[in-house]
Formats: C-alpha cells, sequence, structure tokens
C-alpha cells in the first residue's frame, strides 16, 4: 500500500494481527503498567530505535510500549521462520512501525531487512541472538557513532556478545536482558519448555508418553524442556559438556548420557545447547530409524544439516515442518523445521504471560539505557538489580499474589554482623 513503510508478506492480514496481539495483551499486564508510564512521562522521546526480534503477538506488545514512550521504532525479524506474518501485517499498516519480516524469508532477505533496520540509523539497538550488533560492527561502522547503547534478549546473543566484547570489538554498551532473573527463570525455563513441546507436538503429533527423548544442553531452556517432556510421561535423557549441569541434571533423576550413546538409543533429540553441531555425524550414523531431531537453540547450527545432506540419498517433506532424510542403509531420520527454533518455527513462541516479563525487561532497560548510556563504558552490563526486582513485584501483583515484607528488626539483624548464636 502507498506510504507503508517495511516489507511484510500481505499487508491485508492486519485486521487477524490486531485481534491476536490484542488477545496476547491480556496476558501482559506488567508491560501494560509500563505503557500506561510511558505514554506520561515519554522517556524515549526522539530515540531512533532499531529492534531484531522474533515477530509476534507478544513483539507487538512491547513495540507498542517503546512507541508509546517516544520511540521511533523500526523492527525486523531474527529468525527467518518465527515471523507470524499477520503481525507483521498489523505492525506496519496500523500501528505506523516499519516492520521488515515475513516468515519463511531467504537468507539474503533476512540480511536485507537487518540492513533496511540498521539504516534507521538507531540511538538504541534492541536484539535476539547479536545479528543486528553484529551487521553494524561489520558492515555499517559509519553509523556506530550515534549509538548509545542496547539491550540483548537470548543466551547465544549475550555468549556473541561476551565475545565481541572479549576482543575489543564491542562498540557500545549493551545490557544482556537474558541475565536477568525475571527472564532466565521464567522466560527461558517455563516458557521454553512448554513452547518447545507444543511445537513438536504440532509439526508431528507424537505420544509423548513412553519416549526416549534426548536434551542437548542442561541450561535453563534445557531445564524447562526436560520438565516438560517428563510431565508427558517421556523418559528422559540429558547430554552435557558441563560438569555441574550434568550432575544436576542427574540430581534432578535424569539419565545423563554422553550423546554418542545417547544417540542410539533416542526417539527423539532436542538441542538447547548455543553451540554448533551437537547432533553430528557419528550420530546421524547411530541413530535409529524413525528418529525425531529438532533444535530450540537460537540458530540453525546445533543440527550439523550440512552433514545429515551429504548421508542421505533421498529427502522429503512428509508434512509441515518435517522433513525426512533416507539414509544409505534404508533408515529415517526426520528434521523438523529446517533445525531452526521450532518452538516458533511450527507454533507460536512463548505464552505471553512469561514475555510479559522479558519484554518489560526490554523497555526498561531502554529507558535506562537513554539515561545513563553515554556514562557507562562499551562493554555486557546485566540488568539493574532495581528493575529486575520492580518486575518481579509487578508481576505477582498483577497475579493477585502477596508476599512477606522484612520489618525493621529483620533488616537490621541482616545488615549487622555482631549478633550470633
Amino acid at each position: 500500500m502507498k506510504g507503508i513503510k517495511g516489507d511484510v508478506r500481505d499487508v491485508g492480514l492486519a485486521a487477524e494481527g490486531a485481534l491476536r496481539t490484542e488477545w496476547a495483551s491480556r496476558d501482559m499486564p506488567v508491560l501494560r503498567l509500563i505503557r500506561k508510564r510511558f505514554e506520561k512521562e515519554q522517556p524515549l522521546k526522539g530515540i531512533r530505535l532499531s529492534a531484531c526480534l522474533h515477530i509476534t503477538t507478544e513483539t507487538a506488545n512491547l513495540a507498542m510500549t517503546l512507541k508509546a514512550g517516544g520511540a521511533d521504532v523500526v523492527m525486523c525479524a531474527s529468525n527467518p521462520l518465527s515471523t507470524q506474518d499477520d503481525v507483521a501485517a498489523y505492525m506496519t499498516k496500523d500501528l505506523g512501525i516499519p516492520t521488515y519480516a515475513i516468515k519463511g524469508e531467504d537468507e539474503k532477505t533476512y540480511y536485507q531487512h537487518i540492513a533496511a533496520a540498521i539504516a534507521h540509523n538507531p540511538q538504541i539497538t534492541m536484539d535476539d541472538g547479536a545479528d543486528l550488533v553484529a551487521s553494524l560492527h561489520k558492515d555499517h561502522t559509519d553509523l556506530l557513532a550515534s549509538v548509545i547503547g542496547g539491550t540483548e534478549e537470548t543466551t547465544t546473543g549475550v555468549i556473541r556478545l561476551h565475545s565481541m566484547a572479549a576482543a575489543g570489538a564491542l562498540k557500545y554498551p549493551i545490557v544482556a536482558v537474558n541475565e536477568a532473573d525475571t527472564k532466565h527463570f521464567f522466560d527461558n525455563r517455563y516458557g521454553t519448555g512448554q513452547s518447545t513441546v507444543d511445537g513438536i507436538t504440532r509439526a508431528t503429533n507424537i505420544l509423548w508418553a513412553g519416549k526416549k527423548v534426548v536434551i542437548a544442553g542442561y541450561g535453563w531452556c534445557g531445564r524447562g524442556v526436560a520438565l516438560r517432556a517428563r510431565g508427558h510421561g517421556a523418559h528422559v535423557i540429558v547430554t552435557e559438556v558441563n560438569p555441574i549441569r550434568g550432575l544436576e541434571a542427574v540430581m534432578d533423576g535424569y539419565e545423563v548420557l554422553p550423546m554418542r550413546q545417547a544417540a542410539r538409543i533416542g526417539d527423539l533429540f532436542v538441542t538447547l545447547t548455543g553451540d554448533i553441531n551437537a547432533l553430528d555425524k557419528q550420530h546421524f550414523e547411530t541413530m535409529k530409524d524413525g528418529a525425531i531431531m529438532c533444535n530450540s537453540g537460537h540458530f540453525n547450527v546445533e543440527i550439523n544439516i550440512p552433514a545429515l545432506e551429504q548421508m542421505s540419498t533421498a529427502k522429503r517433506r512428509v508434512r509441515a515442518f518435517v522433513d525426512e532424510y533416507t539414509m544409505k542403509d534404508g533408515r529415517r531420520l526426520f528434521l523438523l523445521g529446517e533445525g531452526r527454533l521450532i518452538n516458533l518455527a511450527a507454533a507460536e513462541g512463548h505464552p505471553a504471560s512469561v514475555m510479559d516479563m522479558s519484554f518489560a525487561n526490554q523497555a526498561l532497560c531502554a529507558e535506562y539505557m537513554v539515561k545513563q548510556g553515554k556514562k557507562l563504558k562499551r562493554g555486557v552490563y546485566t540488568v539493574p538489580r532495581d528493575i529486575d526486582q520492580e518486575i518481579g513485584r509487578l508481576k505477582l501483583k498483577s497475579m493477585g499474589v502477596s508476599i512477606d515484607i522484612l520489618t525493621k528488626e529483620q533488616k537490621k539483624y541482616l545488615e549487622s554482623w555482631e549478633s550470633g548464636t
């Protein structure tokens, strides 16, 4: 349509996106409270903000909050398969937020969309996986001087940012939203747990009960998926490289094995490591006929897809989001969602109630960066404790849950060292 900026599949889908975004808003009371304050105080007034996030109904609610605070917002997708096309249409057409995102876009288009968001000459960046930040530092160094600061949503992105900082490559301060307690304890564990099981179930319609489910990586996301898989009656096997997390998995009641052994007995494999080739050639060689593989880590590198392609004699799509690979010995291995985030490729991502806290962190950390970014050195920062605590307090309040408050006597005791046995 004339005058509309952005690149979406079909602006005619906007009405459906509006209704679904409204539905998500019902479960995002903390973000609504922040939006109400932002409308009044305008803490982001005139700030150019470029965000590279999963384009979902929850993200639309975040975008509205940022715009309500006065920000000039441009959005692009942080994953080629995670976009909800009706939401992208709604954001572009009705909210007036230029959005560059099409579900299923190829790699060239994906990076063109990131370049379009960078062309906004952002003062604040908001990222999920650090592709926008990396592209800005690699290909658009002339725009770095305008950037005040940024935020990062996910574990994989935080790892990349720490790597950039260690190499002296990071040119502005970024808050690691993922490290907030109100983010990783809830979004990563409960959000990823439920939405990953949802995505796998929608893609395959499998019965979980009795399946041997192999979870690669026992971080907060892995914990969540293991918990929900066990809740469905699956026999859960965990693989790890970290001895402490491996020990935790054992004490949480799971079987812990090296992937070489787990590969021989698993029915379903879910990777959540943030690293490459968690499932590799030697594992494909020993997997049993009918094994299903999927990824719920940010990038599609956790399963060695090029090796799988090379080892197979035939490939066909047997249902939406399910590709069958026939191996030379006749075994069939199934890959879900092209190895991309299965919870967003085949389902709708995290429930809005969980994203309420994650995106409350994003909104408040954007405000924090506008106020404090120029005073901060280049590097990766944790979410300020007062922001984290306030989001937890607001979430409890919205749920009608009250907790105790320390008495003056208790505070004094905790602050003193004199009192003993």
